[in-house]
């Protein structure tokens, strides 16, 4: 399989998951202003949607969309627990927080990404203040989303969470999600992954 990334773009989480995984892979990064990956390929033939994260799996297929993927890789390696069994509540619960993080966390913060208005840079950081208090609250008696062990949910929560600078939010504002963030950047799946993306010293 071969991850297409751009280095701390959402593509960290399906890269976290593949690191938590243990399945073979590799990644290739891709530049998003030239549609470029890092081997010359032109990204758009690759996927036309031009964006990342794109999973290539070995029959040539291609799957895209995080929550999508990072589910996929679950159902890989089901020994490494990282997501519930399909068909179990908990299995939709995991979903519930993957649709929450993508469209009530991660489009929020669009206009920080996208040069957006002043005003709408003010309604997405409203958003986050309101979305991120909920989570907040949420991981008061439990270390990750799910319960007391990791799942996929929490590798796209960290990921969208480490852009709260463009913001110019302070994490230090919701004590639970700071302790989170710490939680798993001490995993080593994680820092294999940010490695990987050139995002640690």
């Amino acid at each position: 399989m071969k991850l297409f990334i751009s280095p701390g773009a959402c593509s960290l989480s399906p890269h976290i998951v593949l690191q938590e995984s243990g399945l073979s892979f590799e990644i290739e990064k891709v530049n998003l202003k030239t549609q470029l990956t890092e081997t010359g390929a032109a990204f758009t033939e690759i996927n036309p949607k031009a964006y990342v994260p794109a999973l290539l799996l070995d029959s040539g297929e291609l799957l895209t969309e995080g929550p999508a993927i990072v589910q996929y890789l679950a159902d890989l390696a089901p020994e490494k627990n990282l997501a519930p069994a399909h068909g179990t509540l908990a299995r939709y619960q995991l979903q519930a927080w993957l649709n929450y993080v993508s469209t009530e966390l991660h489009k929020s913060f669009v206009p920080f990404f996208h040069h957006g208005s002043d005003d709408w840079k003010a309604e997405g950081k409203e958003n986050l203040e309101t979305r991120y208090a909920y989570v907040n609250q949420h991981l008061a008696t439990q270390p990750y989303l799910m319960g007391e062990n990791f799942s996929v949910a929490d590798a796209y929560l960290f990921t969208v969470t480490r852009w709260l600078r463009v913001s110019k939010l302070d994490l230090a504002t919701w004590p639970h999600l700071a302790a989170f963030q710490t939680r798993m950047t001490e995993r080593p799946a994680v820092q294999a992954a940010l490695t990987a993306e050139g995002l640690r010293s």
